[in-house]
């Protein structure tokens, strides 16, 4: 079996968990926009992609799926995500599995207003967002909202032009310059459709949790793991410990149940006063996905295994609760 990991970024032990799942029975392929990677050095075979929004981007994967006879194909960056969902078909047809959600669940998950409205459309605890800065501004007035306030891009990953408000100066500030920092950088892409590019959320004050919703390919949930937050570095986590939280792991387990999603939904959480409150949902692996790893989750190894047509037990997709872990940064030379 062959496994290709589109836009592999800097998630390099993907590439060493998925060559252990292969076990010598397949190779690990990486591709990427630009050979600026960790990931090219462990991968098996890598290649250089054209940007997601090229429209050679599709067409070049297809063929070189086609060509490297891909099984699975599994992308590790959310813009990539729409793209490959719309076309899981023609994928389908040169032999390769594409191990996504559907566009409905990207669409939700990639645009976080429209995260806000379904989560609370279904129920669950999410903090107050508003779409306008003028609705912003009538909410702090009204007493219905108050400072802090994060402001951050509707359509982002990681903490790119994410900031904290703690006054109106500040609110300003930032609408104005995050605003910019999106039409700089690849946000830009999802951002072009929609008028308002940022959105403002209340600023919660509890412990953050980020949770690792695990379905099986058929959209059925198979376990919830729930990590503690301890410390952050650059929009991810940095050090974090596995925790037994029935709460906050029964809500979870609804969402899971609810999106219907494929694989894994890295998802972030605040409990608050005991309450868990949904903050966002990513349908992919997700920074913190380590951490449940290293406490005994093995979800690349099902990943395999359900497409060899092989059960997977759910032993296999938990982890042993009290598990800390620490990310680490160290030099290599290519």
């Amino acid at each position: 079996m062959n496994v290709l990991l589109t836009s592999v970024g800097r998630r390099a032990y993907m590439v060493k968990y998925f060559k252990e799942a292969l076990q010598g029975n397949g190779h690990v392929f990486v591709s990427n926009s630009d050979d600026k990677t960790i990931a090219f050095h462990y991968a098996d075979h890598s290649v250089i992609t054209p940007l997601i929004y090229d429209e050679n981007y599709i067409p070049f994967l297809l063929d070189y799926c086609k060509k490297n006879k891909i099984d699975v194909l599994i992308s590790l960056f959310d813009i990539d995500l729409m793209v490959l969902a719309k076309h899981k078909a023609d994928f389908a047809a040169v032999g390769t599995r594409v191990i996504v959600s559907d566009p409905e669940v990207i669409e939700v998950c990639n645009d976080k207003w429209k995260t806000y409205q379904y989560l609370k459309n279904k129920g669950f605890n999410v903090p107050k967002t508003y779409l306008t800065l003028s609705k912003v501004m009538l909410a702090i007035e009204s007493g219905e909202l108050s400072y802090p306030i994060v402001v951050k891009p509707r359509f982002g990953c990681g903490s790119i032009a994410l900031s904290i408000a703690e006054d109106e100066m500040g609110l300003l500030y930032y609408y104005s310059r995050n605003t910019r920092a999106v039409n700089r950088t690849y946000l830009k892409y999802e951002s072009a459709a929609e008028d308002e590019k940022i959105i403002y959320q209340e600023c919660l004050d509890g412990q953050e949790y980020g949770v690792d919703l695990i379905n099986n390919l058929n959209g059925v949930n198979q376990s919830v793991i729930a990590k503690k937050k301890i410390a952050m570095r650059a929009g991810e986590t940095d050090i974090a410990e596995i925790v037994d939280e029935p709460v906050l792991a029964a809500e979870a387990r609804k969402l899971a149940e609810i999106t219907g999603h494929i694989a894994n939904m890295d998802t972030d959480w605040f409990m608050v006063n005991g309450v868990p409150y949904v903050l966002e949902m990513n349908a992919r692996f997700g920074g913190g996905y380590p951490f449940s790893h290293m406490g005994g989750c093995n979800l690349p190894q099902a990943i395999v295994n359900w497409c060899r047509g092989e059960d997977v037990s759910f032993e296999s997709l938990s982890a042993e609760a009290g598990t800390v872990g620490f990310k680490e940064l160290y030099l290599t030379k290519i």
